[in-house]
């Protein structure tokens, strides 16, 4: 459809509320993006019309719930250009995602071997590899930033050995916007004969990736920050890695047979994917798909890029204001300072106005260690977000700025 600004508005019902007694203006889409009625009906109509566990019931309700589901696996498994269904896991979000590969790795890794990540992580993709570390003796190595919030890729390049057996970096920064390198990364990885996994929580709801056109070996996002459910997101593990790591979780559903003698586990996805899962959840990520695609992530894209441009020039208009992640690729996201005011001061006083924007370290703490500094305001902008809610935040900083100087 058409891109259509004020129609694509309608279809989130949150956005014509009030925030103390002004207009809603949610600019924190990069921790949770807002849900259209689409996706909102149907969790309800999963629900109301045929409520049932899935897989394992005859009855015509378990049937239609197990369509539903599988259905929506279908939809991401054409939405990332992903070779297999079955290489598409459910899991409760993008952590849990990675904590299930983590998992499958300390069977694998042994004292002496490497893993890498980046400066620019978001705390769950650099906790459980040093869980990890610890677990298996396994040594972790960082990818340095510049100062603009871009990787130094010539530093990675050296940090590769034939002692590296993972490397782990997202897609993009989410305490800064940077579009990270990922098909170079992934490509350089595979020289060492390094598996990688990708944290797509960030990019998805700006960029569509094509997962073998990448040829990364796993790839995780959350469905909340494509305008889905909370609860639900997605791991894509090449069917080769699905072979070779055990189960993170035992119980039903993941198994093929079981004994008190002995268990043998049950082929992808449902190895990975124990117990009864988030069913609403998993149908209503497949319609929030549906639904970012009859937009066209060409069509966000080139609004957001706008949004983003605007916002960036209005808020450097403001005396003693400062932008970090300033690389040239970059999501909507702006994270900025302003002198020695404290970021937390700022976000306080705008949501007075209703304004929505997260402040603090955005769980990067080693980025904000790189800035010395306590962390940044950051407005995340989405395709629904408009040029008039930039100015209102533009002056909700300034009147911020003449209270707290």
């Amino acid at each position: 459809m058409p891109f259509d600004i004020e129609k694509i508005r309608a279809d989130f019902p949150i956005l014509k509320r009030k925030v103390n007694g002004y207009p809603l203006v949610y600019l924190d889409n990069a921790a949770t993006s807002q849900k259209p009625q689409i996706v909102i009906d149907s969790i309800v109509n999963y629900y109301s019309n045929y409520n049932a566990n899935i897989h394992r019931g005859v009855h015509s309700l378990s049937q239609e719930a197990t369509d539903a589901y599988e259905i929506a696996r279908q939809k991401l498994q054409k939405h990332f250009n992903i070779k297999n269904a079955y290489e598409v896991i459910f899991t409760s979000g993008t952590t849990h995602g990675i904590n299930l590969v983590a998992s499958g790795f300390s069977e694998i890794l042994k004292k002496g071997d490497e893993i890498i990540v980046s400066a620019l992580e978001h705390h769950s993709n650099i906790v459980p590899w040093q869980m990890l570390c610890e677990r298996t003796g396994a040594i972790l190595k960082v990818i340095p930033m510049n100062d603009d919030g871009a990787l130094i890729i010539s530093a990675y390049e050296k940090l590769l050995s034939e002692k590296t057996k993972l490397v782990f970096v997202n897609h993009v920064s989410n305490a800064l916007g940077t579009v990270n390198p990922i098909k170079e990364i992934i490509r350089l990885a595979h020289d060492v004969g390094a598996a990688v996994l990708i944290d797509g929580a960030q990019a998805c709801s700006h960029i569509k990736p094509d997962l073998q056109a990448l040829d990364v070996d796993f790839y995780v996002t959350s469905a909340h920050k494509m305008c889905g459910p909370t609860g639900i997101g997605m791991l894509f593990m090449k069917e080769e890695w699905g072979e070779k790591l055990p189960p993170y979780q035992g119980g039903g559903e993941m198994i093929k047979e079981v004994t008190f003698e002995k268990t043998t586990y049950a082929g992808l996805p449902h190895k990975f994917e124990a117990g009864t899962p988030n069913i609403s959840g998993g149908i209503a990520f497949g319609t929030a798909i549906d639904y970012l695609n009859s937009i066209n992530f060409r069509e966000i894209e080139a609004y957001e890029t706008k949004i983003l441009e605007y916002a960036t020039k209005k808020l450097l208009e403001i005396e003693g204001l400062k932008i970090y992640g300033t690389a040239p690729g970059k999501t909507s996201v702006v994270s900025f300072n302003i002198e020695d005011i404290h970021p937390y001061d700022i976000g306080t006083i705008v949501d007075k106005l209703g304004i929505a924007v997260r402040t603090g370290h955005h769980c990067a703490q080693p980025i904000m260690e790189y800035y010395k500094i306590p962390g940044t305001v950051r407005a995340s902008f989405a395709f629904y977000n408009t040029k008039t809610e930039v100015d209102a935040l533009v002056e909700a900083v300034k009147k911020a700025k003449l209270m707290l100087t």
